[in-house]
């Protein structure tokens, strides 16, 4: 088990972002949470195996349709099992 933190830059705010990143977590059955930053990034805290990671990531790169991902930062730490489900923060 894995942990990654994650900084989506581009226009990742206001175009469903968050809902996409939330309804691919769920479906590969990863935990954590995702919301905005006042920066216009979004921020990912996400664990779960490798393998499923490496798709969510692969997911993430590319986006909703309305989102233009410009960057994505990655920091990969060790799953400590805090996350019971995968949520949308408001913040």
């Amino acid at each position: 088990m894995k942990r990654l933190e994650i900084y989506v830059s581009g226009v990742v705010q206001g175009v469903g972002f968050r809902y996409f990143t939330k309804r691919v977590a769920k479906e590969l059955g990863l935990k954590g949470y995702v919301m905005n930053l006042p920066d216009g990034r979004v921020y990912i805290n996400v664990e779960g195996d490798e393998g499923r990671l490496e798709k969510f990531l692969s997911a993430i790169k590319e986006g909703p349709p309305m989102a233009i991902v410009k960057g994505v930062e990655v920091k990969e730490g060790k799953a400590d099992g805090e996350f019971k489900d995968f949520t949308i923060r408001y913040g």
